[in-house]
């Protein structure tokens, strides 16, 4: 660090049209050549703060200094103009185009008849790649790289455009422990070379291995700033939430009951005529969570969508409680005891545009409880929506505020308040707890092994390798379709050998993984 403030943000005041203050007079500068960590609970304000640096949302009061000259940021090409770049947690890449394409969007070099000049960005693509050591094919299809490689191609956008400044919105949400280490690396280096890192993390584990110093923000407001090196992970989770967390996930030896779902010989070819499940076979027991890890893209989603309704495999069976579900619907395959917290919240998590009450209802409204046949029973209605927003701690001023309103996080806890307290046989988490703070995720994980102690059969699947490994009782890896390493106990594998069989780099025999099926 050179002691050199580049960003000022001084005052910062966001008040919604709804009323609702995201941040109030919130103070934030961050030095040259520092990695320097924003935390927080969802909806502390994190978020829209780096979005006004970006230019992606307006202050309602506040100014903002850059390199000690005051600016008006009123857009994102503000932003880039200025040298800050961000790094969005949901890649914003064109899968079909190349990585010099999708580099270079929006800033092509053209020849003089106006046409794009393809050898001259192929030029400045590679000689960015060699500036900053990032080891990439320009030529590459974006849909044909690891998640890692997308992370770096999102990155070399930014400092392609001329970025000093980054803001890395949760840059290892979906890594390996190998591709988080050279993430790292690469970062350490853009610190070393001068560039400046806002690093927005869940991770404190993270945070303590990288970062310089840490902002820490609560309910809007900044509650301080503090030396990384001075803190421990007690410290800054008890700072964040403001009472003390326990980290560690709790939780008897599980008592393995019968098999509530069965798949066998799941296959699915996608129109394209690629497979993307070969072959895969497992069993889920009542009072027991299986954990399914892996790289994103690895078959995970395919037969997430399977399982619940969501598509249909090429070939193969799924079995609930006994019955074939493959060709039910949706609501048929809920009504016989399956709850489902997906991994887009926004697609099909949520309702957007309906209150919270409403989504909370939402797999429900049919009961007599809530239905007498010509009318909805309101006061029953919020009496529900009251109860479970207290009971997962649900941030929001009122139950009939529209889900649009709320922050990831929050989104996230409603959906996972309606699946948890359905009448469910089987739960398929998949990613749970993904963008939600520490004891958010910790409340959740909770509920997860309360379910799994009342008998319940729990499918985990989650990227975060931590939170798989802590949850799970058993774990099976998913690579290129296939089910590539199976744990019987998950709390005798590593985190290094566990990314071995996610990055493909090992394989076990069927005999191995027998268990499996059993």
């Amino acid at each position: 660090m050179s002691g050199k403030v580049v960003v000022d943000m001084r005052g910062i005041d966001k008040v919604y049209p709804n009323g609702v203050v995201a941040n109030s007079k919130v103070d934030f500068q961050i030095e040259e050549g520092e990695i320097h960590a924003l935390m927080g609970e969802n909806g502390a304000g994190k978020s829209t703060l780096m979005k006004i640096l970006f230019g992606i949302e307006g202050p309602s009061g506040g100014e903002i200094f850059i390199n000690g000259k005051s600016e008006t940021i009123t857009s994102s090409m503000k932003a880039i103009s200025l040298g800050i770049g961000m790094v969005h947690q949901h890649f914003m890449l064109v899968p079909n185009l190349s990585v010099t394409e999708n580099i270079i969007l929006g800033m092509e070099p053209k020849k003089k008849n106006s046409f794009i000049d393809y050898p001259e960005a192929t030029k400045s693509v590679k000689a960015v790649c060699e500036k900053y050591n990032f080891k990439m094919d320009p030529d590459a299809r974006v849909r044909d790289l690891s998640v890692g490689q997308k992370q770096k191609v999102e990155i070399l956008k930014a400092l392609y455009r001329g970025a000093k400044i980054l803001i890395l919105d949760e840059p290892t949400a979906v890594l390996t422990p190998q591709e988080t280490e050279e993430l790292f690396e690469q970062l350490k280096a853009l610190s070393n070379a001068g560039h400046t890192i806002v690093f927005i993390s869940h991770k404190i584990n993270e945070i303590k291995s990288i970062c310089n110093r840490i902002s820490i923000m609560r309910t809007g407001k900044m509650i301080g700033v503090y030396n990384v090196a001075d803190m421990t992970i007690e410290d800054i989770s008890k700072t964040m939430v403001g009472r003390d967390v326990v980290r560690e996930i709790e939780k008897a030896p599980a008592k393995k009951q019968g098999t509530l779902m069965e798949v066998k010989d799941l296959n699915v070819i996608d129109d394209e005529g690629k497979t993307t499940l070969n072959n895969v076979s497992l069993k889920i027991h009542g009072g027991h969570i299986l954990g399914i890890a892996g790289v994103e893209g690895n078959g995970q989603r395919e037969f997430v969508d399977c399982l619940t309704g969501l598509a249909k495999p090429t070939s193969g069976t799924v079995e609930l409680k006994g019955n074939s579900i493959v060709n039910s619907s949706i609501k048929d395959i809920r009504k016989s005891g399956l709850a489902h917290i997906p991994e887009d919240r926004m697609k099909y998590g949520c309702a957007l545009g309906e209150s919270i009450e409403d989504n909370l209802i939402s797999d429900r409204f049919e009961h007599k409880e809530y239905n007498s046949g010509m009318l909805l029973n309101s006061a029953k209605i919020t009496e529900n929506a009251k109860e479970l927003i207290q009971r997962f701690r649900i941030v929001t001023d009122s139950h009939k505020t529209a889900c649009r309103m709320l922050s990831g996080g929050n989104m996230q806890k409603v959906v996972a308040a309606r699946e948890m307290t359905s009448d469910l046989s089987v739960l398929i988490a998949d990613q749970p707890t993904r963008g939600i703070d520490v004891g958010a995720a910790s409340f959740i994980h909770d509920m997860i092994v309360e379910l799994r102690d009342e008998g319940k059969a729990i499918l985990l699947v989650s990227a975060d390798i931590n939170e798989v490994m802590e949850l799970s009782d058993s774990l099976a890896v998913f690579y290129n379709g296939e089910i590539s390493g199976y744990f019987e106990d998950a709390s005798k594998t590593t985190e290094e050998e566990l990314g071995l069989y996610m990055l493909g780099l090992k394989k076990m025999t069927p005999e191995e993984m027998e268990g499996l099926i059993r």
